[in-house]
């Protein structure tokens, strides 16, 4: 029987795919992602039961699907490419939450892992290769002047796509974006876990990837917001 008053949501609940990732114990439900094919296109399906963020304004909890869903609103007005929602929703059934949230595919896209496993610097060139930290820099600053923290800014959330006009860099999983009222904040947080989880990125790129930043906007007060776990080039002379 289908649920009169969320139709849409009953509908994609119903729809089942392979799993990309299976369902997983955590924040006292759990959570899970599955491929879909629909008219050729290709969509991700995150299903959650029970799984709940908490904060001041919502104290019982909310699915984090809906946080999500908000945050690739925010970024893509915020200039930034992120995956294109086809549905996004949530629900109680008997008392639990029930999340839904429905993506299209970054089609032809790679992880920044994947381009640095690859060897794509040697496939595309060296200058290709530096546009891509500018746009890594640039699409990372857009967000950070709107406010925006990404809060899980892993090299495998970073997707990169080479076009005959040029690089564009798309970010994957908002689950744990928040807005920052201070865009400090967000910079040293983004920038510490991303050179903690860069993946195969060499320190010679992170240190060009700072340097594109500071290119287009500031980081504030001094590369020692950093964090002492974050090795910084010292300044010239």
């Amino acid at each position: 029987m289908k649920d009169k008053a969320h139709p849409a949501f009953s509908d994609w609940w119903a729809r089942q795919g392979d799993w990309v990732e299976e369902p997983n114990e955590r924040r006292d439900g759990n959570s899970g992602v599955q491929r879909l094919t629909d008219q050729d296109v290709t969509l991700y399906l995150k299903r959650q039961i029970g799984h709940l963020s908490r904060s001041l304004r919502y104290p019982l909890g909310r699915p984090t699907v809906v946080r999500e869903a908000w945050a690739l609103e925010a970024y893509r007005a915020a200039g930034v490419r992120v995956p294109q929602i086809r549905f996004a929703g949530a629900r109680k059934q008997q008392g639990q939450w029930q999340g839904l949230l429905v993506t299209q595919e970054l089609r032809d896209f790679i992880s920044l892992d994947e381009w640095y496993a690859g060897d794509a610097r040697a496939q595309h060139g060296e200058a290709v290769h530096r546009h891509m930290l500018r746009e890594l820099a640039s699409c990372l600053s857009l967000a950070h002047n709107a406010g925006l923290q990404h809060g899980c800014l892993y090299s495998k959330h970073i997707f990169i796509r080479v076009r005959s006009r040029g690089v564009e860099i798309a970010l994957l999983d908002l689950e744990k974006c928040r807005r920052r009222w201070r865009r400090s904040a967000a910079v040293r947080h983004d920038l510490k876990q991303l050179y903690r989880h860069r993946g195969p990125m060499p320190e010679a790129d992170w240190f060009q990837l700072l340097e594109d930043y500071r290119q287009v906007a500031e980081i504030l007060p001094s590369e020692r917001l950093l964090g002492r776990k974050t090795p910084v080039r010292p300044r010239q002379a």
